[in-house]
């Protein structure tokens, strides 16, 4: 019994994005809000310029302006996620665990800017450990596999009706020599 790929691939294309359906729609949207966090600083916060030069301030010196912040609730070290210096804008970013980012001048500890800053959440929604780290390795992972199969069986039911066609003018074109 031969397989008939054209309805194979049909089948597949269908049972596929029904299983797909919700993740691949969490990833998406969460993917098409992630691509603008540049431009929508709702999303991230926009970079502030501090001074020129090298880094000048002590860790104290960071850790009492993160204090200054009431919003970022930073009592110390252990409520900071991340540090992230930009020496080429004079400028560091104190990430708290509440998700609320501090910019500083690296030369004069002066905050620049307090936002909250809502793209490490969106990331998390988007790789799927927002939800539970095991749904990220068992709903997403196979979600992208399956997808990726569901783009081949996609490539394949929009090539076919060419090949067809494609066919049917050569045999045409022989029928036509031989007459």
């Amino acid at each position: 019994m031969s397989v008939n790929w054209n309805i194979l691939s049909r089948k597949t294309h269908y049972w596929a994005s029904l299983t797909i359906l919700m993740p691949a729609l969490v990833i998406i949207g969460s993917g098409v809000v992630l691509q603008l966090k540049k431009d929508v600083h709702w999303i991230q916060p926009e970079s502030q310029r501090g001074s020129e030069g090298p880094p000048q301030i002590s860790f104290e010196d960071i850790l009492a302006a993160a204090r200054s912040v009431e919003a970022a609730e930073i009592d110390g070290w252990e409520d900071i996620d991340r540090l992230d210096v930009r020496p080429d804008r004079g400028m560091l970013k104190i990430r708290s665990l509440n998700r609320w980012e501090i910019q500083i001048d690296t030369a004069s500890a002066e905050v620049l800017q307090v936002a909250l800053r809502r793209s490490d959440l969106i990331e998390t929604i988007h790789d799927g450990s927002f939800f539970h780290d095991n749904i990220k390795l068992w709903i997403f992972f196979p979600t992208a596999i399956i997808l990726f199969f569901m783009w081949l069986t996609g490539v394949y039911l929009f090539v076919v009706p060419f090949l067809a066609h494609r066919k049917k003018r050569q045999r045409l074109a022989r029928k036509a020599s031989v007459t």
